[in-house]
């Protein structure tokens, strides 16, 4: 196994305990390893969610003014950010 080098992170509070309480009952402390390795599935997720977005955004602009897109995109970014925050709850 090659060298290890040690790096510090900074967590929030509940963000920790939870981090600690996996790797107690994993028996591992390899949150990167875990973090890099679910990458690939991690992006599809996001894709398959930004997709509708788009799509919508898509259908209401088609013939709008350059304004009128502007808004509506600020209002997509704005409704997802807040269906985030609700499944996050």
């Amino acid at each position: 196994m090659p060298p290890r080098k040690l790096i510090t992170i900074s967590l929030p509070p509940p963000l920790l305990k939870q981090a600690a309480a996996v790797a107690r009952e994993e028996h591992r402390t390899e949150a990167i390893r875990f973090y890099v390795e679910t990458r690939a599935v991690r992006k599809e997720t996001t894709r398959e969610r930004i997709a509708p977005l788009l799509a919508r955004i898509d259908a209401r602009t088609r013939r709008a003014p350059a304004a009128e897109v502007r808004r509506l995109i600020r209002e997509a970014v704005r409704t997802g950010r807040q269906e985030g925050r609700s499944r996050r709850g």
